[in-house]
């Protein structure tokens, strides 16, 4: 018997170092597995990590995964452009998914967990839809991008995770992008009555490890990776009240009103991304988690307290 070897991309990233620290906490409790984590400029904390062997490869020069996943039987592959021209994310999302596929098939890789999002549908609103239950219409050269390399993925027989919102520490988007918001329309948006499709990152990060590790593979496919349970805008600004990383809220405008004063108050979130923050978008999610035999936890709301620490530091320095 040898340890199960998984090579990670993105493993400084957001989910990726949740998935890196899960995968370590694993292996502590006693599982035999290995890390190789693929990044483009490797840690110098991480160089004497015990588990991990660091390796530098970038998506963007597919020559540099040759090689990357030699012995190794999962492949996770979490890393990606979420911003940039078309170009810059047609080379690293759709080209460099490609080369690092293509070099864990060589490799005979018999496992590939593959993150993209749940952005690939586009503007919504969406009202908990299955997978592809509408035509992904994504408007970003980014979302544009993932959703190729979701069919790259699923060729190679991946499962493919689209979560929608990811919140816990190291969110440097939702949580910041609602203080922004907050800022230019103080209000309820549209009463806080738009449902959104919420993952706490580190529940997120038990399914990736879950589904790489386990003894049975899940069947090849594309899942929603939220929690089951949506969560109301309203709520979700209310729990980060009560924490104090965001102010309280009062008052409540309708939608009109809400893209009115946006408008008044130019900032970074633009509309789009306005009503994906504060209109339905949640997406049936409980069958990966049933597959998966992963507990989805108490909820995106209730882990927050544990994050609030890191949030209230990285607005304060913000």
């Amino acid at each position: 018997m040898r340890p199960l070897r998984v090579v990670l991309t993105g493993a400084t990233g957001f989910v990726g170092g949740a998935v890196l620290d899960r995968l370590l906490r694993d292996r502590a409790d006693g599982r035999d597995l290995e890390v190789r984590a693929l990044v483009r400029r490797v840690p110098a904390e991480g160089r004497e990590q015990p588990g991990v062997q660091w390796r530098r490869a970038d998506l963007a020069d597919p020559g540099s995964f040759e090689g990357a996943a030699s012995g190794a039987d999962v492949l996770v592959h979490l890393a990606a452009r979420v911003d940039g021209t078309e170009q810059e994310c047609e080379r690293t999302n759709i080209g460099g998914t490609r080369a690092v596929v293509e070099e864990a098939r060589r490799a005979g890789v018999r496992r590939i967990v593959h993150l993209s999002t749940a952005a690939v549908y586009g503007p919504g609103p969406h009202r908990g839809i299955p997978v592809d239950g509408v035509m992904p219409a994504p408007v970003s050269a980014a979302s544009r991008t993932r959703l190729a390399a979701e069919r790259i993925a699923r060729e190679a027989g991946a499962v493919v995770l689209r979560p929608g919102l990811v919140l816990g520490a190291g969110d440097r988007w939702v949580v910041p992008g609602l203080r922004e918001l907050l800022r230019r329309v103080p209000a309820r948006w549209d009463g806080g009555r738009g449902q959104l499709s919420l993952v706490a990152v580190e529940d997120l990060a038990r399914l990736v490890t879950t589904l790489a590790t386990a003894p049975d593979a899940v069947p090849s496919g594309t899942f929603h990776a939220g929690h089951p349970v949506p969560v109301r805008s309203g709520d979700l600004l209310a729990r980060l009240a009560e924490l104090d990383v965001l102010p309280p809220v009062t008052g409540e405008l309708t939608w009109e009103q809400c893209l009115e004063r946006l408008r008044e108050a130019p900032g970074r979130i633009s509309e789009r991304q306005f009503a994906l923050l504060a209109l339905d978008h949640w997406y049936e999610s409980e069958e990966i988690w049933r597959l998966a035999g992963c507990a989805p936890g108490p909820g995106p709301l209730e882990r927050l307290a544990g994050a609030a620490p890191w949030y209230r530091a990285h607005l304060a320095a913000a």
